[in-house]
């Protein structure tokens, strides 16, 4: 068993065009998010998985693994399935990565990423073999995130698991607004954590209606009958999708290093 941190990075961006080169406090934004990476402890290594060579170099001058990867694959997911296979091949001879390797999928935007939520999904696979999948929630604290088609909501069951995931406000309470203190609404964070006999499923199977409908890929392995498990924390996560998103976080890190 092999426990990969893999980061998919592309140059392309419409908000923000070029954005894993952004300097902020001196470095590109996707070495911070390697650095991250790899300070969580159950990862045996971790991989840029990127299509952009300018991306590759950066990560690689800084000490960094990146694979390329083709850019017309759909998705992220199939670019860190991708980079897995290669990286297979290169270290072990392998013509794909193992059935029971880890693959944990790391957002290439999120450079205050908790080393200890990469843990925890990793290890919630590692310990609990009925899982296919996990990913992370954090509690929702608005009604205005609760309303928004950007903010991701999740439904789980009795023993932790998703029942559905959806942009509309998801559970609705009836006969009255909300009640954030509950505990009952959460928000998705953007991390997965796949079992790998069951990654290779996943990227054969073409995206589904449900998938299509609501943009949400993680439907798609619902909709195959996967068991995801759900992993709370507290962390809201805070991403780069902008210049200005860029300025905030440049100084948080710039804060940190004091």
């Amino acid at each position: 068993m092999k426990t990969y941190g893999i980061i998919p990075s592309r140059y392309s961006s419409t908000r923000f065009p070029g954005k894993p080169l952004a300097i902020l406090a001196g470095k590109p934004l996707v070495a911070w998010v390697v650095e991250a990476v790899k300070k969580a402890k159950s990862l045996d290594e971790t991989l840029v998985a990127t299509d952009d060579e300018r991306i590759a170099d950066a990560v690689r001058m800084r000490g960094g693994v990146a694979v390329m990867t083709p850019s017309e694959l759909p998705s992220g997911t199939d670019r860190i399935a991708f980079a897995a296979r290669v990286r297979a091949g290169e270290l072990l001879g392998a013509a794909d990565f193992a059935d029971d390797d880890i693959l944990v999928n790391i957002q290439g935007d999120e450079p205050l990423i908790d080393p200890a939520l990469i843990d925890s999904l990793a290890m919630k696979l590692k310990l609990e073999a009925k899982w296919d999948m996990a990913t992370a929630v954090t509690p929702l604290r608005s009604l205005e995130d609760y309303n928004a088609k950007s903010v991701v909501k999740v439904v789980t069951d009795r023993d932790g698991g998703a029942m559905y995931f959806s942009r509309a406000p998801i559970p609705v309470n009836r006969d009255a607004e909300p009640d954030f203190a509950s505990g009952l609404y959460v928000r998705h964070l953007g991390i997965y954590a796949y079992r790998g006999a069951f990654l290779k499923k996943y990227i054969a199977e073409p995206p589904c209606e449900i998938e299509r409908a609501e943009k949400l890929e993680q439907l798609r392995a619902l909709w195959m009958g996967a068991r995801i498990a759900i992993v709370k924390c507290d962390d809201q996560g805070i991403g780069v999708d902008t210049p200005e998103d860029a300025r905030r976080v440049e100084a948080i890190l710039e804060a940190r290093s004091k």
